[in-house]
Order: C-alpha cells, then sequence, then structure tokens
C-alpha cells in the first residue's frame, strides 16, 4: 500500500528510505535547488566554514574527553598524557585548541561581513539576533574550555572573570560562590566548567540549526543588499556555491593544518604550561586572543560595576543594532558616509584586541579607553546619525545586471544591457 509521499529518487534504497522519512528530498530542496543570489563573494563562505569548524571541535573534543580527568590535582598530568602517551593525542589537542581560533577567526570575519553589507536589516533581524547569541554561546565554551588545562593563565584567568560578577550589587558575592562551587576556584569550579564545555557545543548546534532554518525562510542577503527579483536573479545552491565553498574550505583547513603542525603555540600562552599554583599570581593575566577586546572594554573604565555592564553592553549592542541603523539601503557599497566610518570602526575593534594583550596603564590605558568611546559611539550615534544625513547611492534595478556587467553570469539579457537605477524610496 503507497503511502502518502513518494519520492522521485531513482535509486531504489533511497527512494525506500526517503518515502518513509524524506531527507534526501529535504537536503536537496535546501540544499541543492535552494534559489541563491547569484552574486555572492567568498565573504559568504565563511558561514560554512564555520560549521566546518564547529563539527570538528565537536569532533575532537569528544575524544579529548575520553582521556581528560577533570580534578583539580589530575587535570594538568592528564592534558600531558594526551600529549605524550595516547596514539595522535598531540594532533588531536592541538587541531582543538587551534580549532577554537579558527572558529572564531571565520565567525568574526562573518560578522564584519554582515556589518559591512547590513545583512542585520529587515527582514533577517532574528538571523542576526540569532548568530550574536551564537557568539554568546561560543564565548562561555571557549572561556570554560581554557580553564580545563588547568595551568597558571587558566586558573587566573578563571578567577579574575568569574570575580567580575561580584560587581553586581547585593547578590554579586553570592552568584561568585555559587559558580566555584565553594569559596575558591578549585575542584568543583572545574567540573562545573568541564561539564558545561561538553555541553554547550550541543546547545550550539541546536542554534545553528535555527540559523539555518531563519536564513533559509528570509533568504540570503547579497552584496548589492536587494533582493531577487525573479528566478534570473538567483542560481541553485548547487554545485554553484558548493563548489565555490569547496574551494574556500581547502585554503581554510590548509591554514588551519599550517598553524597545528608549524605553530601550534603561537596563539596560545605560556604561563599555561605551568601547573596551576593558587599562591602564585603571573605578571599580567589575559584571557585568549578573541576574547581581548571585550576585556579591554571592561579594563578601560575605572569602575568595576560600570565596565562589567560596559563589556556586556557591548555583546548586547549587537541584538538591537537591526533598529539603531536607521538607513533604508543594506550594503555599504552604496552608502559612502557608512563606508568611511566603518573602517576607523574596524580599526577601533582590532586596538582593542592589542590594547587587552597589554598591561592597563600608561598610554596602553588612554588608546584603550579611546578605541572603545568610539565602539559605543558607532553604534549610539554615528549609525542613528548617517541613516538620517546620508544620500546613498541609487540601487541597480536587480541583480542580474551587475553580474552581467562584470562578466560573471549568463543568460537573460545580453551582456551589454544597463539597467536604469532605482531610487531609494
Amino acid at each position: 500500500m503507497a503511502g502518502l509521499y513518494k519520492s522521485e529518487f531513482k535509486n531504489p534504497v533511497i527512494n525506500w528510505l526517503d518515502s518513509r522519512l524524506p531527507i534526501f528530498t529535504m537536503m536537496q530542496r535546501e540544499y541543492g535547488a535552494f534559489p541563491t543570489p547569484r552574486n555572492f563573494n567568498y565573504f559568504w563562505s565563511f558561514g560554512g566554514l564555520a560549521m566546518v569548524a564547529l563539527m570538528v571541535m565537536i569532533l575532537t573534543g569528544v575524544f579529548l574527553a575520553m582521556h581528560y580527568v577533570p580534578a583539580a590535582d589530575r587535570a594538568f598530568d592528564s592534558v600531558e598524557h594526551i600529549m605524550r602517551d595516547v596514539n595522535y593525542g598531540w594532533l588531536i589537542r592541538y587541531v582543538h585548541m587551534n580549532g577554537g581560533s579558527m572558529f572564531f577567526i571565520v565567525v568574526y570575519i562573518h560578522m564584519f561581513r554582515g556589518l559591512y553589507y547590513g545583512s542585520y536589516k529587515s527582514p533577517r533581524e532574528l538571523l542576526w539576533m540569532i548568530g550574536v547569541a551564537i557568539l554568546l554561546l561560543m564565548m562561555a565554551t571557549a572561556f570554560m574550555g581554557y580553564v580545563l588545562p588547568w595551568g597558571q593563565m587558566s586558573y587566573w584567568g578563571a578567577t579574575v572573570i568569574t570575580n567580575l560578577f561580584s560587581a553586581i550589587p547585593f547578590v554579586g558575592k553570592a552568584i561568585v560562590t555559587w559558580l566555584w562551587g565553594g569559596f575558591s576556584v578549585d575542584n568543583a569550579t572545574l567540573n562545573r566548567f568541564y561539564s558545561l564545555h561538553y555541553l554547550l557545543p550541543f546547545v550550539i548546534v541546536g542554534v545553528v540549526f535555527l540559523h539555518v532554518v531563519a536564513l533559509h525562510i528570509t533568504g540570503s542577503n547579497n552584496p548589492l543588499g536587494i533582493e531577487p527579483t525573479g528566478p534570473q536573479d538567483t542560481i541553485p545552491f548547487h554545485p554553484y556555491y558548493t563548489i565555490k565553498d569547496m574551494v574556500a574550505m581547502v585554503v581554510f583547513l590548509t591554514l588551519w593544518a599550517a598553524l597545528v603542525f608549524f605553530a601550534p603555540n603561537l596563539l596560545g600562552n605560556p604561563d599555561n604550561y605551568i601547573p596551576a599554583n593558587p599562591l602564585s599570581t603571573p605578571a599580567h593575566i589575559v584571557p585568549e586572543w578573541y576574547l581581548l577586546p571585550f576585556y579591554a572594554i571592561l579594563r578601560s573604565i575605572p569602575n568595576k560595576l560600570f565596565g562589567v555592564i560596559a563589556m556586556f553592553g557591548s555583546i548586547l549592542l549587537l541584538f538591537v543594532l537591526p533598529w539603531l541603523d536607521t538607513s533604508p539601503v543594506r550594503s555599504a557599497n552604496f552608502r559612502p558616509l557608512y563606508r568611511i566610518f566603518f573602517i576607523p570602526f574596524v580599526i577601533a575593534c582590532v586596538v582593542l584586541g592589542i590594547v587587552g594583550a597589554n598591561p592597563p596603564q600608561g598610554s596602553w590605558l588612554l588608546i584603550g579607553r579611546i578605541a572603545t568611546a568610539w565602539y559605543f559611539l558607532h553604534f549610539l550615534v554615528i549609525l542613528p546619525l548617517i541613516g538620517k544625513f546620508e544620500r546613498p547611492l541609487p540601487l541597480p534595478e536587480s541583480i542580474l545586471q551587475p553580474v552581467l556587467r562584470q562578466g560573471g553570469g549568463s543568460g537573460g539579457l545580453p551582456a551589454g544591457a544597463t539597467a536604469a537605477p532605482r531610487e531609494v524610496s
């Protein structure tokens, strides 16, 4: 007796399975024939690279968890055991350790691409907000993972960062005690962080699934920042963008492999190869490089409570970004004034990362405060004002016309045809 759904795949095995659980039909619809703007550049490959990095991190993390011992008196030695005694343990750990950096690199590029091309604007506000939630989960997961080797920087980094919650009036100290599981960073803290570090990546997978669903509902933004006007503006995701993403993946994995095999400790801190010692404080306590900009914001404000508020506020601002940017135009390609101010914003973010890696004194403190002020000015003052006073350039009528003029498409109008620009409404 035939079921309610009939698969169209010719392979009998796939047809049998797909008729009962249409996963192949769904994959074909969402990743095969899915209509995608035909003018993507390689910046649109970084979302897929982030998914690859996430899968590698989970896989290597599962293998590391088989040998790691989450105990204050054995954690450091268990990491050394993985590096020295487990077959290819050194490789798994270096892939995982540097994978965190590679993951953040592609996610930060992915986000700055969204900021430049206005991918947070209507109708993709929720898509953007889910992406910011993924960033927060990544930061929490990375911080807890940094504690697990139980070296000097792990121990004191955990002590300093968790102590930030003590700035919260009335309940701060109780929150810190609850996080520690006692009255200092010790065995209970390590166990809690280990459990959450193992759990949160799977939560990230779930949120990434929502991110992809939201993307496939609204469709992707593109470098022009305009919506497709018809089938002539789109191409199937496969094979065009699967091939393009594979090229990007080869380059990405090559750089990752170069880091693992030739400079595995380049982005690490040498103090973390010293066992944790509660009686010896490192001269300069810093988190991993991908958290340094937020750490610099925290230290640039003299008041501890306001510093904590500013640090978390710098991320929470991203949630309301779609409503802070008042311009009707998405892409910075058609926003000359926004392009001018986007460059110092990127510079400020890089400078904050550099400042976070240096002691908060002298000129570094002044530079950090200037960069922090510019970061908040960009979102709270500059973006709203630009949207009111900027005169954007005329937008093209469709995605197809610029593509044909650049020789990047086929079909539709002749290559020499031009389209009248459309004014911004």
